[in-house]
């Protein structure tokens, strides 16, 4: 994919410092993306208790329950707050120094008109995370309905398409048919298409990442794989323009959220909650459409979340409910049915996606990322279905298999 034309110019590269588009990064300019991967980590890691006090003070604790819930404990909420504010702070201020001090800038392909990443297209991403937390951490604390959760997420799609983050094109599904003037993309249309499209992909990723967060780190794991993938694909240029600028936040975001993962790992000690859910939901749908081709990638490495919300959905709807009723059909639910332990489960589906990280960055070509996320949406469903013909009662919480001593253990909802 790629956003729309304004960014800015493609600044001049000074002659002799070009690279194929096709090679990675220099071992310093690596070392810049590692120092602040890093330094997000480390903040995000300290921050943490401070977020976990501020969840307490303002009542956003998940209290357990024997339905969909699985935690036997009270758990703070709102953890979310330390990976929005490392992901800003470091990634802010790495972002400039990098785009003013011309870091980056050694590849003749690496910025094609209207592929930097500029400030209105900063602005619309790290504004769009920071009002995100916002609404999340009101779900934190209120649990507001369906319909204005369903609201705030259109603004913030809003948010990122006036800041110049657009789907224009996307991968060309039927490039197996042959022909010399088959295109590898397709253009979506005018304008109102464009916002419509950009529009139901950022709701879509916020929701597949708010409907798989059911196990302690699960959401925060999976997103980390798909922040590092995304990362990898900007630097490389595997299937598109090598994009510094979008790797460098991806890996920002990784950072932020690996220095968080061992608060949130089994047992837990805080959830990432609405107010994470949201913000790197969006930060990730945001990334995926500033490069070419990548929402296909995204597709894929995010395949068991996005699956699991498509199937979650059509049942619900084919009952008759809404679809955004929670229950216990999702499959990690399934997974614990079956007699995995809670942290056997997450490392399970840890695994599923990191097989599919590895698969989008070998899949050259983004027309073959499709046809195997297609595939796997025919075999997920078939899976869940089994599992789901296996549970024939939703299971009391306290009957799951725990790998903690601990009776009191807690576990994400």
């Amino acid at each position: 994919m790629r956003s729309l034309p304004g960014a800015g110019p493609a600044p001049v590269v000074p002659p002799g410092l070009g690279f194929d588009r096709h090679q990675t990064f220099s071992l310093g300019e690596l070392g810049y993306v590692g120092v602040a991967l890093l330094a997000a980590a480390i903040l995000s890691f300290l921050l943490t208790p401070l977020a976990i006090r501020v969840a307490v003070r303002a009542g956003a604790i998940d209290e357990p329950d024997s339905g969909r819930r699985v935690h036997r404990k009270p758990i703070p909420r709102a953890g979310g707050l330390a990976v929005v504010a490392a992901f800003v702070i470091v990634g802010s201020v790495a972002w400039w120094y990098a785009d003013s001090r011309g870091i980056y800038w050694n590849w003749p392909n690496a910025w094609l008109p209207g592929e930097r990443m500029g400030v209105n297209q900063m602005l619309g991403l790290m504004g769009g995370v920071l009002v995100a937390a916002v609404f999340g951490f009101i779900d934190d604390k209120w649990q507001v309905r369906a319909r204005w959760q369903l609201l705030e997420q259109i603004v913030l799609a809003g948010m990122a398409i006036a800041g110049g983050v657009v789907i224009s094109v996307v991968v060309n599904p039927f490039q197996f048919l042959g022909g010399a003037t088959l295109d590898t993309t397709l253009d979506v249309g005018t304008e109102p298409v464009q916002w419509l499209v950009t529009a139901l992909w950022i709701i879509g990723m916020i929701n597949s990442i708010n409907f798989i967060d059911g196990l302690d780190g699960l959401s925060t794991g999976v997103s980390l794989i798909a922040a590092l993938t995304l990362g990898v694909i900007s630097i490389t240029g595997i299937v598109a323009n090598v994009q510094p600028l979008v790797g460098l936040l991806c890996g920002v975001l990784a950072g932020a959220l690996a220095g968080f993962l061992p608060w949130n790992f089994h047992p837990a000690k805080v959830f990432i909650g609405t107010t994470g859910v949201y913000a790197v939901g969006f930060a990730l749908a945001v990334l995926s459409i500033l490069g070419t081709a990548k929402i296909a990638v995204a597709l894929l490495v995010l395949g068991v979340p996005i699956i699991d919300t498509f199937w979650i959905i059509l049942r619900r709807v084919s009952q008759g409910k809404s679809p955004f009723t929670p229950d216990r059909g999702h499959f990690h639910h399934r997974l614990l049915d079956m007699g995995l332990a809670h942290r056997n489960a997450v490392l399970m589906i840890y695994a599923l996606c990191g097989i599919l990280a590895v698969a989008s960055i070998y899949i050259s070509e983004t027309a073959g990322a499709i046809y195997t996320f297609l595939g796997i949406v025919a075999a997920g469903g078939l899976v869940l279905y089994l599992l789901s013909r296996r549970a024939h009662e939703a299971l009391d919480a306290r009957s799951y298999a725990d790998d903690e001593a601990d009776p009191s253990a807690g576990s994400a909802a």
